[in-house]
């Protein structure tokens, strides 16, 4: 018997002041039956981080063609290029040959810097790939605020995140590893 997605709803109120970005939106997310909490919460993490009207979830997990999230502008070119995990280089290589921008927000723990040391050097080639790193903690108190209906406001200031639903807050500030030299996009 197949497994099937858990839906989540989420309502996601986001006051970005650094790109002056201010919407709500009525996200619903399906968790594959393979995807981990966690992951599925950074999803969620870079939806917040990124958000725009047409940022929109990949397929990821079941599809090897399409990021955990993507935009694409009105042309189809695709805009921003969005995984979460440690992927494997030849991914991260394929995705920025076909994006403008390649956003790779890592979590794991001790994982994520055993994936880093072994792919970094190889990756700074790559001159439209931002590398993000969410401390375990971090994502654990993430994991926390998880419920099948959420109403989520998201604040972010200098580069920091707030993530609030009615009782708690979390507060993320992701370690940047590699960034463009100028935006791209």
């Amino acid at each position: 018997m197949a497994l099937n997605s858990t839906i989540y709803k989420v309502e996601l109120q986001v006051s970005d002041m650094d790109r002056h970005y201010y919407a709500t939106h009525a996200l619903t997310l399906a968790r594959h039956p393979s995807e981990t909490e966690e992951r599925l919460m950074v999803r969620l993490l870079a939806f917040a981080l990124y958000a725009d009207e047409r940022l929109e979830f990949g397929k990821g997990i079941s599809d090897e063609d399409e990021p955990a999230l993507w935009r694409k502008a009105y042309t189809d070119e695709i805009e921003l290029w969005i995984e979460v995990g440690q992927p494997d280089e030849t991914r991260i290589r394929k995705a920025c040959g076909r994006s403008r921008q390649v956003v790779v927000i890592s979590y794991g723990g001790n994982a994520a810097e055993i994936w880093w040391n072994k792919v970094g050097a190889a990756l700074s080639r790559n001159k439209n790939l931002t590398v993000l790193d969410v401390p375990a903690r971090t994502v654990a108190e993430l994991v926390a605020l998880l419920q099948r209906g959420m109403r989520l406001q998201a604040l972010i200031q200098d580069g920091q995140l707030q993530l609030m639903n009615e009782a708690d807050a979390v507060a993320i500030d992701p370690l940047r590893r590699m960034a463009p030299t100028e935006t791209v996009g």
